[in-house]
């Protein structure tokens, strides 16, 4: 991967000092990251992406989330 632009090293920040389970795709967006380049996190492995089936009003919503690869809050 090449040099980190500001938002995707706003995205691991953010990311290292995420709850264990980390955040939601959804959530990421809503700060302003766009799905592209939490892909590209994830690729190159600086971050990890687990899909989750999660039940809410009675139904089952498929979900994401986003962590990091080790937990680095600064």
């Amino acid at each position: 991967m090449a040099k980190l632009t500001a938002d995707q090293r706003r995205a691991l920040e953010m990311l290292a000092c995420a709850p264990r389970r980390g955040y939601t795709e959804a959530s990421l967006r809503a700060h302003g990251f766009d799905k592209p380049m939490l892909a590209d996190l994830v690729n190159a492995g600086l971050a990890s992406r687990t899909p989750e089936r999660v039940r809410t009003a009675g139904r089952l919503a498929k979900v994401a989330t986003c962590g990091s690869q080790t937990r680095a809050c600064t």
